[in-house]
C-alpha cells in the first residue's frame, strides 16, 4: 500500500471493491481514476518538497484533484 494520502481506498474505504469494477469496466472511469493517482503523487511530492513548487501550482493541482475525486464520487454513485 502507498504511503502518498488521499489514496482513493481511504477516501472511499467502502467502496473499494465498486472502484475495483468500474475501472475494469469503464474507460473513462479508468482514465480519471489514473489521473487522480498522478495528480495526487504530484502533489505529495509539492508537499514534502521532493519536487517543490510554487503555491500558485501546488494550488492548481489541489484544485484538479478535488475536482477528479468529485467526479470518481458521482460516478461511484450513479
Amino acid at each position: 500500500m502507498s504511503h502518498t494520502p488521499h489514496e482513493l481506498s481511504e477516501e472511499f474505504p467502502d467502496l473499494v471493491d465498486r472502484i475495483h469494477e468500474l475501472k475494469c469496466s469503464d474507460t473513462h472511469f479508468s482514465k480519471l481514476v489514473d489521473r487522480y493517482h498522478e495528480v495526487n503523487r504530484q502533489v505529495h511530492r509539492a508537499e514534502t518538497f521532493v519536487e517543490p513548487t510554487d503555491e500558485l501550482h501546488e494550488a492548481e493541482l489541489r484544485k484538479e484533484r478535488l475536482l477528479l475525486k468529485d467526479q470518481i464520487w458521482q460516478m461511484l454513485n450513479a
